[in-house]
């Protein structure tokens, strides 16, 4: 049985978050797991999706492992160096903060008859925008200007109106 292992070191969010994540898509084939990661909203999605792909990609170009036969076969989330900072606090206290960080090791197996998909992960196509709107003429230009500079005025005298016209007390 063919497998392939990835590493993703440093990564700045507490092993307790990511592994929830992780543990959803542990089992489960390649293109089920990267649904359930790009419909997942949490903050650790991302970086466990991109883990997961750079191995996919790794597998099928150096391995030569087929896409339809991949599973993740383990993923593990264990805690990396804490970065312990102070935050000053009332009558000259100080609170410590710790920023935690993960290390994540991701292995993916081949099985030998492809698992059925549940899904079909498409990508979007990109919109392409409209071009640049074409020159306007002299004319077009005078008329909207004017119709601007019209609208301004009438604002500003109502609004001067409404300002001058109070009583003070």
């Amino acid at each position: 049985m063919k497998t392939q292992k990835v590493q993703l070191k440093y990564l700045k969010m507490t092993p307790r978050k990511v592994r929830l994540i992780a543990n959803l898509i542990k089992g489960l084939s390649v293109n089920d797991a990267q649904a359930q990661l790009l419909l997942n909203p949490r903050r650790a999605s991302e970086p466990i999706l991109k883990l997961l792909q750079s191995a996919v990609n790794n597998a099928t170009n150096n391995k030569k492992m087929a896409l339809e036969n991949l599973f993740i076969k383990e993923i593990r989330v264990d805690q990396g160096p804490t970065l312990k900072r102070w935050l000053p606090r009332a009558m000259g206290r100080a609170t410590p903060i710790h920023k935690k960080s993960s290390h994540l090791i991701l292995v993916l197996a081949e099985s030998e008859k492809p698992k059925i998909s549940r899904f079909k992960i498409q990508k979007q196509e990109k919109i392409k925008k409209p071009t640049a709107k074409k020159a306007k003429t002299k004319d077009e230009k005078e008329k909207t200007e004017r119709v601007k500079k019209e609208n301004k005025t009438a604002e500003d005298r109502g609004f001067k109106q409404k300002m001058f016209r109070r009583k003070s007390v």
